[in-house]
Formats: structure tokens, sequence, C-alpha cells
């Protein structure tokens, strides 16, 4: 079936504004090619900036075993990250602005000029974790921008160089008090430079690019966790706590 993907896309932002994001998936015998599902994301891109918001960054998504597994598919995929999204650590989050809340435990990228790494940090990734489809395709998870509903940052003072991280470092995740999650800092063998460069050849044959600044998050060796209203989360490295967030019911933010 042919669709108008610019009428698919005023759609999609529509939904996701009214946290109700993708119902075009539910729909019978619905489906959109890898291709078809990036010019969507992109067509959203261009209403967003349009209406006044800014491109910070990207995502690789679906690569380290956790989400592979809870999604029954294989990366990597590309996300888009806006500034409006952006939280600082123990920021109190409205349960109300996001449909299904999950969280993951991620490592982040800080890009310079050429495309270098500036910095590595800890980051809290927040999701509208819902698929609508009878089974799960990479098309509905690239058409709904990964999942993203926006990050929350480490403390500046974790900003440092890659190498400077052990290579036994271990990220984990606790949600209120409990470890929920650990595991490696990065998904693919390489480490950062293998996400940064699997983006940027992505970004490229779509005719994008990152520039300076941005934020790249790297994906995640670790899972995608749902959360409730009232929980604490924590995310660690080395048992270290980098970044923290609260979800509280809708009263109360």
């Amino acid at each position: 079936m042919i669709y108008n993907l610019d009428e698919l896309a005023r759609r999609q932002l529509i939904d996701y504004k009214h946290v109700n994001p993708g119902t075009c998936f539910g729909e019978e015998n619905f489906a959109l090619t890898i291709e078809e599902a990036y010019a969507v994301q992109d067509a959203v891109v261009s209403l967003r900036l349009e209406a006044g918001e800014k491109v910070i960054g990207y995502k690789v998504g679906c690569t380290g075993p956790g989400t592979t597994k809870l999604f029954g598919m294989q990366g990597p995929i590309r996300g888009t990250l806006f500034d409006t999204e952006i939280h600082e650590s123990g920021v109190k989050l409205n349960s109300d602005h996001f449909l299904n809340l999950a969280v993951e435990a991620e490592m982040a990228i800080e890009v310079g000029e050429n495309g270098n790494i500036v910095s590595v940090f800890p980051i809290i990734e927040l999701h509208n974790f819902i698929f609508r489809a009878p089974k799960k395709s990479l098309s509905e998870l690239i058409a709904n921008n990964g999942l993203n509903r926006g990050i929350v940052l480490s403390n500046k003072i974790w900003r440092t160089l890659p190498e400077i991280y052990d290579k036994t470092s271990l990220l984990s995740l606790e949600i209120n008090g409990s470890v929920i999650d650990s595991g490696e800092l990065w998904p693919m063998e390489g480490g950062p430079k293998s996400s940064l460069n699997w983006l940027e050849n992505h970004l490229g044959n779509h005719g994008l690019k990152t520039t300076e600044s941005n934020i790249i998050l790297g994906g995640t060796a670790l899972g995608l966790h749902r959360v409730q209203p009232g929980d604490y989360i924590e995310v660690k490295v080395d048992k270290k706590i980098a970044v923290q967030c609260v979800i509280n019911p809708r009263s109360e933010a």
C-alpha cells in the first residue's frame, strides 16, 4: 500500500503530542519499509524544527543483547534528540507526559569538531514503551523515533574521555534502591567509536550529519525497564551514582 508520508508524519506528531504515539501501527495491514519509516521520522523532525525545537543529537538503538532480546530484532537504528526533552539529574518527571514510561541506563557521546569524541558520560534514556502492530518491527521502532521521549543528563563532572573509564567498568540501573540491570558500558565491540562510526555512515546515507556539541546515545548493553509513578531511578558507574530522577504523578509534578 502507498501512503502519503507527509500526512503520516503530521499524524505521528499529533499522536506524540497527545501522549498516544504510533496509532497508525495499530491499524490492520498497516506497514512501512525501513526507508519509509526513516522518511516519516525525518518529516516529523522537520515539523518539530518548524515549530521552534532544535535537534541536539541522535540515538543509536537496538544494539545490545538486552534490547535485541526484548524487541526480538537486530538493529542498529537511529533516532533524533530534541532540546525540549533534555533534563538534568535529579529531575522530577511528570508521569502523565509518557505512555508506558520505561528507562535505560546508557552512555552518551559528546561530539566535537570533525566528528571527534570530546567526552562520554552516563545518562538515563526515557521511552514511550509501546508497539501497536501484532509483530514488533524495526519500521515501527524507527517511525516512532526509537521510542525516545527524552534523556536525563549526568552532572558535567562525569564527562571525560572514553579511555578514562576502565575497560571493566560496570554500568548499573537501580530502581527504588534495588539493582535491576547491569553490564558493560558499551554494547558494540569497539566502544563509543563503533557506535559513532555507524551513525555517521547512516546519517550520510540520509543527507544528514552530526555537528559540534551534538549528544549521541551510543546504545546500551542493558535492557529497557518499565517504571511507575513514585519510582526513584539511579544510574551508577562502578557503584557511584551518576544520574538520577524521580517519577511523580501529575498532581505532584
